[in-house]
């Protein structure tokens, strides 16, 4: 990306917090609209601009990057559903938007706020600009490797998790011998995983092999909603007990890419690009 000026809609995580860094670092001007209750100006001190804004500002949202000159903009960061409830508040824009909504589901909100940006002559890049070197291509990154039954789980989730991706549901399953223990819905991955350990802890009489696997949408837009892990994944993989973790190889972000491979093994936590 060679523009001097990015917008970016920042949610929560560390996500939009690098790519401002990083391209800042690079000499280009990042200007925030943060998702109040999801992103925080403290966190953003190398931003040109930061600007809170809630959920259904979208007039606001649009008039922000225009005034600032800004014709290409970023979206990054996990919003809370539960922000749906509690800090949705849309302007007139915003208000005739949601009411043309045909369904709610996360793919069609997200393409149809693209289209109404480029109504007012603003593009989005992908999510990932200024973070390529975290997307790891396929192999193993851990130092331990899976075994032939971790294997087995990581296909039958891969699998399973492409389907619920393609629902629209969520990105992320937890298997175990071909059986899926849970899939992620409005909670998000941590949770997920976290629920998970508290099922096969309350409901499990033997040792068996569990994968967490986390995929990309078919035909995923990179532009919205990309797969990203990070730390906090592998400490709710700890606390769960589980110890294959396996995510879309060259689609998924990987926050601390370094950290994260030194926390996997000091745990002996299996971590494959698939």
């Amino acid at each position: 990306m060679t523009t001097n000026k990015i917008g970016l809609i920042a949610g929560e995580g560390k996500m939009p917090v690098y790519i401002t860094q990083k391209a800042t670092a690079k000499g280009v001007e990042v200007f925030v609209a943060g998702v109040k209750g999801n992103a925080f100006a403290k966190d953003y001190p190398s931003a040109r601009v930061f600007k809170t804004l809630r959920l259904g500002q979208l007039g606001a949202a649009i008039q922000f990057f225009k005034q600032h000159g800004v014709t290409r903009v970023i979206m990054a960061g996990r919003v809370q559903h539960t922000s749906i409830f509690s800090n949705l508040m849309p302007d007139l824009r915003g208000a005739r938007f949601l009411a043309s909504l045909k369904t709610m589901q996360t793919k069609n909100i997200l393409s149809r706020v693209i289209a109404e940006f480029k109504k007012d002559g603003i593009e989005f890049a992908s999510s990932a600009s200024f973070l390529e070197d975290f997307l790891p291509p396929p192999g193993v990154l851990s130092a331990r490797t899976p075994t032939a039954e971790e294997k087995q789980a990581i296909d039958f989730g891969f699998q399973t998790a492409k389907q619920i991706a393609a629902l629209d549901i969520g990105l992320t399953c937890v298997v175990s011998q071909n059986a899926v223990i849970a899939v992620e819905g409005m909670e998000g991955t941590d949770r997920c995983i976290r629920r998970a350990g508290e099922l096969v802890r309350e409901h499990s009489t033997k040792k068996s092999t569990i994968a967490v696997v986390k995929v990309a949408r078919p035909n995923q837009d990179d532009r919205y909603d990309l797969p990203v892990i990070g730390k906090g994944t592998l400490e709710s993989m700890i606390q769960a007990g589980f110890t294959v973790l396996a995510f879309e190889a060259n689609k998924t972000l990987v926050m601390d890419l370094e950290e994260v491979i030194q926390l996997a093994d000091k745990h002996h936590i299996c971590l494959c690009a698939v």
